[in-house]
């Protein structure tokens, strides 16, 4: 499995996932920069993501929705706060309505990417989650994103493997 580590930290109010994988930096990032990757892997493996607009810039927005097993439709968002390839980004993550609208009832995280080669040919992944508050990181938890995060970080590698085909 590619998550080697998940650390939760109720005080500080932050979720990191640690991931590692045989390939390049530049490849790891890749899952994240193009559209078509990413909805491979963004939702868990019952809830596949379709990505609809995917702005990678500062400033820019990725909308996207995860279908459930009933053809139910659930929406989100991100606001790119900073992207600097291949070694980090930086975005606001967010629910949405059908017209992707973002739902300013539920809770938004401010989520960071880290990517580091620690030896040629492999790559770490850090995502780390900021909640605005304690209540908010209760409500995510018990909504399932801790279980679903690792299990769609456990899609890379399938994404991995199917590019290099």
């Amino acid at each position: 499995m590619t998550v080697t580590d998940v650390e939760k930290d109720p005080a500080a109010l932050t979720m990191r996932i640690t991931c590692e994988f045989e390939a390049p930096i530049e490849r790891i990032w890749q899952v994240w920069s193009d559209p078509r990757q990413l909805e491979r892997w963004w939702g868990p493996p019952t809830y596949p993501a379709t990505v609809v607009t995917h702005e990678f810039n500062a400033g820019g927005r990725v909308a996207y929705y995860m279908t459930g097993p009933e053809g139910d439709a659930h929406h989100g968002w991100w606001r790119i706060v900073a992207v600097d390839p291949p070694n980090s980004l930086e975005f606001i993550d967010g629910f949405a309505d059908e017209n992707g609208v973002p739902n300013e009832a539920m809770p938004q995280t401010t989520t960071r990417v880290q990517l580091t080669s620690p030896s040629a040919g492999k790559t770490t992944m850090v995502v780390a989650s900021q909640f605005p508050s304690r209540e908010a990181m209760e409500q995510l938890m018990a909504m399932g994103m801790e279980e679903g995060m690792i299990l769609a970080a456990g899609q890379i590698e399938d994404v991995l493997a199917a590019v290099a085909r």
